[in-house]
């Protein structure tokens, strides 16, 4: 008979869980995990992507130093935070995140400005190549922040809604941190690949 109770108190507590959102909030979670672990694999495709577009526009701008060196530090900063899955759960350390890639994404735009003034680096074929892999990764990542930003959106309503919200204190599930509004002013102005324009010109 004691087993008997304990197989329908199991059960009752499995409905009792189930009803107050208690799967909800685990599904949600790890939604937005798989979501966040797919945003960070697409900034570390920028990331490798660098060092060779550097190297690249160095040897037909060496001059510019500055915007170089710009993006060679603003990589730098990005590889030295601890981007794991436990940083969205870290609004401070998530704010960092987002700010050392939005300082990336600049210096990025303005090297490609830069390029504009050296019509032999726009027609080097491993500078255009590289640009379109740059452009398809931008365009990932913005994709990948939407995934991100959505499931964070669903994850938040799970954990502040009655009754789940009483489910997610006992659980200790809290909201989590999403991208801001001037992040997503700017991730919607990704570098721009321009292979038209005037022909190569010769240099002087």
């Amino acid at each position: 008979m004691r087993r008997v109770w304990m197989f329908v108190l199991t059960l009752f507590s499995a409905a009792l869980l189930s009803g107050c959102g208690y799967n909800s909030l685990q599904s949600g979670d790890e939604q937005v995990k798989a979501a966040w672990a797919e945003v960070l694999n697409q900034y570390q495709r920028r990331a490798d992507l660098i060092p060779n577009l550097v190297n690249t526009v160095k040897g037909f701008a060496e001059q510019e130093k500055e915007v170089l060196t710009r993006v060679t530090e603003a990589r730098a900063r990005v590889g030295a935070l601890q981007a794991t899955p436990e940083l969205i759960n870290n609004p401070q350390a998530f704010e960092q995140f987002q700010a050392a890639q939005g300082e990336l994404s600049g210096a990025l735009s303005r090297l490609l400005v830069v390029s504009e003034n050296y019509p032999q680096l726009k027609s080097d074929q491993n500078f255009r190549d590289l640009q379109a892999q740059l452009e398809g990764t931008e365009n990932r990542i913005a994709v990948a922040r939407n995934r991100y930003i959505k499931a964070v959106q669903d994850y938040n309503v799970t954990v502040r809604s009655f009754p789940t919200n009483l489910t997610a204190m006992m659980f200790g599930h809290t909201v989590k941190p999403g991208f801001t509004v001037e992040n997503e002013a700017e991730i919607a102005r990704p570098p721009k690949v321009d292979f038209g324009g005037a022909a190569p010109r010769p240099a002087q």
